[in-house]
Parts: C-alpha cells; sequence; structure tokens
C-alpha cells in the first residue's frame, strides 16, 4: 500500500522529526510513503480567523493536490478533522464538490490509520516510564479519536499509562486563543500539567503537536522535569 502525507505547517516548520518518525512507522508496517513537495496548509488558520475566502483558495490547492484514491494520513488530528468538518461550508455544490469529498474520505489521522484501517496495534515500541495521555479537543472532539492512541500506548514495552484528570480538557492553546488570550491559555496549562503530575507521569503524549508546543512552552518556563511527546516519537522508539 502506498499512502499519501499531509505534514501540518507547524509540523514542517518546527517539529520534522514527528514526521520522519510517522514515516518510519508507516514504513515498518509495510506502507510505501507519497510526500507532494507542493503541499502547504490545509486552510485552518484562515477559516478560524475569518478569512474564508482566503482558506477556500488554500483549500482549493489542497484539494488538487490530493486527486487520487490513496489514503491520507497525518500526524495531527486537527488539520483532518478540519478537512472532514468543514470543507462543506466552503465546497459543497461547488465545482470541486466530488473531489473534495474524495479528500474527505481518504483523510486520515496517524493512530486512527494504523488501528482501524491497517488493524496494526503492536509497533514492537518500547520507552521506560510512566506517561499520560492528553486528548486534544481537535481529536477528541471534532475527529472523533479517544481510543485508538490509548491502544497503541498499552502496547508499548516498559511503559506505564496512567488516566491523568480531566485529560479531555482544552490544554489553553487553541490556535490564535493562546495569542488573543494569554493568561488564561497560560492558567490552563498550568492546570493540566499538575493533574499530569499529580499521577506521577513522566511524559505527556498526545495526537496533536499543537497542544504539546503549548505545552512545552510552560514546562520550559517552569523548569519542570516532564517530557512531552508526540504518539509517532513513542511508536518509534526502542525498536530492536
Amino acid at each position: 500500500m502506498i499512502v499519501d502525507l499531509f505534514i501540518p505547517c507547524f509540523i514542517d516548520q518546527f517539529y520534522p522529526d514527528v514526521a520522519m518518525n510517522m514515516i518510519k512507522v508507516l514504513e515498518r508496517v509495510g506502507c510505501g510513503v507519497n510526500y507532494n513537495h507542493e503541499q502547504t496548509c490545509c486552510g485552518q488558520p484562515a477559516f478560524n480567523a475569518g478569512y474564508w475566502d482566503h482558506c477556500r483558495e488554500v483549500g482549493e490547492k489542497f484539494v488538487k493536490e490530493f486527486q487520487n484514491d490513496r489514503y491520507i494520513v497525518s500526524p495531527s488530528a486537527s488539520c483532518p478533522g478540519f478537512v472532514k468538518h468543514n470543507y462543506d461550508e466552503m465546497f459543497a455544490n461547488s465545482v470541486l464538490h466530488n473531489q473534495f469529498r474524495q479528500v474527505q474520505k481518504n483523510m486520515f489521522e496517524f493512530s486512527d490509520f494504523l488501528v482501524n484501517v491497517l488493524k496494526i496495534t503492536d509497533l514492537g515500541a518500547r520507552l521506560d516510564g510512566t506517561a499520560v495521555f492528553h486528548d486534544s479537543c481537535s481529536g477528541l472532539r471534532e475527529y472523533g479519536i479517544h481510543r485508538e492512541p490509548r491502544v497503541l500506548l498499552s502496547k508499548v514495552r516498559g511503559l506505564e499509562l496512567r488516566e491523568m484528570k480531566d485529560s479531555d480538557v482544552c490544554c489553553g492553546f487553541g490556535g490564535q486563543f493562546s495569542v488573543r488570550h494569554e493568561s488564561v491559555a497560560v492558567g490552563m496549562a498550568e492546570q493540566k500539567l499538575k493533574n499530569a503530575e499529580e499521577t506521577g507521569a513522566e511524559y505527556i503524549i498526545s495526537t496533536d503537536m499543537s497542544c504539546l508546543m503549548h505545552l512545552q512552552g510552560f514546562i520550559a518556563k517552569q523548569q519542570k522535569p516532564v517530557k512531552i511527546m508526540h504518539l509517532a516519537d513513542v511508536l518509534a522508539s526502542g525498536w530492536e
């Protein structure tokens, strides 16, 4: 099977190792990968800021770049969730109607693709320590994943996964929210970290680097020992 990759803007710019680790995992389970170097953005930042015309322009480019019948896999729930649920408002009954429906059908978040498409849960990974999983708002409420990353983490050798209080509560990032409402966003990150620390966790793991980026900023400022890890980084760890 050959799959197309969609790498979100912030992962491409700030956390390319996450994308590379997702590729390693996909290749380990027998997938070939195709990366279109012309890809840019799905349009979500413009949409959320109210610039729908600009979002539509970016979205048209996105749709045209994935015109085939291959799965599209992304190391984030945010972008696939946006494409699946908000492209209707831009392209329904347009000349791109059939094309965007095809993209919506083919697009998957990484853990969803592994567990529900490939039916694979054990990647042979190893990570010694204790961890909590943070459910991103976009992953849980928009895209709809909860079980999938936990199933994958339960198979990681040496890792004890604990549930923290309010794992489904926002970390405070929320895109522009963390910039426009900095004090509130910082308070939410503080509470999230407190909940993680109460479990004795050494790692906070998530499917979305946007949340982890926000938490990492607070952790670094407070000089806390807790580490953040994307699910792909965990699944690519400790291979023999």
